[in-house]
């Protein structure tokens, strides 16, 4: 059954009716019929099972004939990923983190950082997608870009890790994780992090740890360590 989402719903809406670009999709795109039934989410847990009362594709509205609340995972993981020099890979990850499970994600600027403009409505669109998609019924939360020294000086009550290509003491990523704990990991831009910003984060009790063997990009870094997080929660 097809997945759409809107923040205004609330548990105890009886109705609902779409805005016109979604009233379209819905009734123009997919087809849909009066009668028909469709889910509906507002991004923080709860599900609607809805039936088209009037298919029109300026106006389309729903009656709620069915609600629940859907418990979120026992863990929190929070990326903070420098923005990529082409931005369509950074979209690409924001697209598959959620695809995996993602609940924040934050633009970190730093000292190499080729890209420093991240549209923030934009990628907001790009996760709402991807939850719709993948049929998830939590919405991650994208924070403005933020520089690394003024990040890295926040009060994190997660496990706090950095992902870095120094040649330095590193434990392995898949080693260090506990299952069920909420979880903060830094990943740099295509230049790395500068030793500066690494060693700001060991100040501030950031673990150092490795993702592999092999150097690998921005986007596919930050997509190892969420899929990390969630085969050990299996």
């Amino acid at each position: 059954m097809q997945l759409f989402y809107n923040s205004n719903i609330k548990k105890e809406d009886t109705t609902f009716t779409f805005d016109k670009e979604e009233s379209n999709h819905i009734v123009k795109v997919l087809r849909k019929k009066e009668s028909d039934l469709i889910l509906l989410s507002n991004g923080n847990g709860s599900l609607f099972t809805c039936e088209i009362t009037i298919a029109s594709d300026k106006k389309c509205q729903v009656k709620i004939v069915d609600s629940q609340f859907i418990d979120s995972k026992k863990y929190k993981v929070h990326l903070a990923v420098a923005p990529t020099k082409m931005n369509d890979r950074y979209e690409w990850f924001l697209e598959k983190a959620t695809e995996i499970g993602i609940d924040e994600i934050t633009p970190i600027i730093c000292d190499h950082s080729e890209r420093k403009v991240f549209k923030t409505d934009r990628a907001e669109k790009i996760v709402q997608s991807a939850m719709k998609q993948s049929l998830q019924y939590y919405l991650p939360k994208i924070n403005s870009p933020i520089p690394f020294s003024d990040f890295i000086k926040k009060n994190h009550d997660e496990s706090k890790y950095i992902a870095h290509c120094e040649e330095q003491n590193k434990k392995s990523f898949k080693d260090c994780i506990k299952t069920n704990e909420n979880i903060l990991i830094l990943i740099g831009p295509e230049g790395d992090f500068s030793l500066n910003e690494i060693e700001l984060a060991l100040k501030n009790n950031f673990v150092p740890v490795t993702l592999g063997k092999t150097r690998l990009r921005t986007e596919t870094a930050a997509i190892v360590a969420c899929h990390t997080i969630a085969l050990i929660n299996e």
